[in-house]
């Protein structure tokens, strides 16, 4: 059977790639070997939400007195319902998909797909094999759990984020390995349910990505919570033999061992390139990485790449919109290149964390001439209304052109407030303009507007 696109994997990249396709009026099918709209809906963005939720409604209900609010009775968490609901909200979504499949005439096809000469794809399934062709192949197959030599996932003691979203019996303690937005989430997770919760970074602060001030804002956040946060320490093994975990981390005072019920390793992915049959076509890569060019295209004629297989960082979104662009190139239709400086990354524990763009101390690096405001919730009226006073928004703003060049946030909301950013960089909106608009009051979202005032000094709260 031949199509004009063919798809391998049906995850943020894979199925918007598809549904685009068919918009544009090809023939278009979909190759996935587990479920429709991979591992940001099934095991990962969606489903960990879910959980979080499920935290944030424990601890409202742990301080209800804090708003006027008396209730009888203890609240205590009940594990296997958490992770059933959370499940029961990534099925629902997964059917989504399949709705959105069957609306666009894409044919889904169940198994793994292998790149063969002549632009044809074998997909094999329980042993049985199948070649179809297609004048497009877009491959777009993910990324897994990152495993380390010395700390081997037996999906029991030492866990990956799979295991972590569907415990039944919730752990008195867990230690989780890596900082980053998996591991902060899941850390987040268990110590607001009770797990008590160690949490180990190799560098020096928390979520090493993001701005030095907020790193420092999570974790005394965390440690307010009664979380356990070692920073500048490795894990150097752990011992299974026994009931406990007993793990050997060593940092700035030497070796300690620390034994909990379970190890969550959250050291980051590593891409799904294996057995594509990558080497056979001569497909180029880097690493673990597709080469492509900025529309994706590799370097043989009809194959393209998409998502996490390739350059940029691996978020659900930045796939999403590397499918429409490359599928619009194929389509002729002369899209703009993707604008990787410019791409928002969000950690969903309390507070929240959002940000685009360069850090203080990067600009400071690349010798940029900056302005920065910063505007502190505790200044906000709606987050002192809602008894979310902990974060802060804070700009940096090109003092020559007074363009936007990063905003680093923390705090409650500010995953649904980043978008307003991204938008005046991507169309070149200078601060002043932000400045000009009216924000409406009282909002979390004013909080942009206010640190820019900051940054100039003209700063009405703060």
């Amino acid at each position: 059977m031949k199509f004009d696109i063919l798809v391998l994997g049906a995850g943020p990249g894979g199925y918007v790639a598809a549904i685009r396709a068919a918009q544009l009026g090809y023939s278009v099918a979909i190759v996935e070997k587990e479920n429709l709209g991979g591992i940001c809906l099934n095991w990962g963005c969606i489903p960990t939400k879910a959980l979080l939720k499920s935290a944030q409604v424990y601890n409202y209900l742990k301080h209800t007195s804090d708003y006027g609010i008396e209730l009888e009775g203890l609240a205590k968490p009940n594990m296997d319902a958490i992770v059933t609901r959370s499940r029961g909200v990534a099925e629902n979504m997964s059917k989504g998909v399949q709705y959105l499949m069957k609306k666009n005439n894409v044919q889904v096809i169940e198994g793994r797909g292998k790149l063969l000469k002549d632009k044809q794809v074998e997909v094999e399934l329980n042993g049985n094999k199948e070649v179809f062709e297609a004048n497009h192949i877009i491959l777009a197959t993910g990324a897994r759990s990152r495993v380390l030599p010395n700390l081997p996932q037996d999906g029991k003691k030492i866990i990956g984020y799979r295991e972590a979203m569907t415990l039944r019996e919730q752990p008195q303690s867990m230690l989780v390995v890596g900082s980053g937005a998996i591991g902060s989430e899941f850390a987040y997770f268990y110590q607001s349910i009770g797990t008590q919760v160690t949490l180990v970074e190799f560098m020096p602060t928390l979520v090493p990505n993001e701005d030095s001030e907020v790193a420092s804002t999570l974790q005394r956040s965390f440690k307010k919570s009664g979380m356990k946060v070692y920073t500048s320490t490795s894990v150097e093994s752990v011992d299974t033999s026994s009931d406990k975990c007993k793990v050997t981390i060593k940092g700035k005072k030497g070796e300690e061992i620390i034994e909990v019920d379970v190890v969550l390793s959250a050291v980051g992915v590593q891409t799904n390139i294996e057995n594509l049959g990558l080497e056979e076509l001569g497909v180029k890569t880097n690493g673990p990485k597709i080469e492509v060019d900025d529309f994706y295209r590799t370097n043989i004629e009809g194959v393209y790449a998409i998502g996490d297989i390739v350059h940029g960082p691996a978020l659900a979104h930045v796939s999403s919109k590397e499918a429409l662009i490359c599928v619009d190139a194929i389509h002729g239709l002369s899209p703009k290149p993707l604008s990787y400086d410019n791409v928002p990354g969000c950690t969903y524990t309390y507070p929240e964390i959002a940000s685009v763009g360069l850090t203080e101390d990067k600009a400071k690096d690349l010798g940029k001439e900056i302005k920065v405001g910063k505007f502190m919730y505790m200044a906000s009226g709606k987050a002192s209304a809602s008894g979310n006073r902990d974060g802060f928004v804070k700009v940096v703003i090109d003092a020559n052109t007074d363009q936007l060049l990063g905003c680093h946030m923390i705090g409650d909301n500010v995953t649904e407030m980043i978008a307003e950013v991204v938008l005046a960089r991507e169309n070149k909106i200078n601060a002043h303009h932000i400045i000009d608009a009216i924000h409406p009051h009282p909002t979390m979202s004013e909080a942009v507007m206010e640190a820019i005032e900051a940054a100039y000094g003209k700063a009405i709260h703060g």
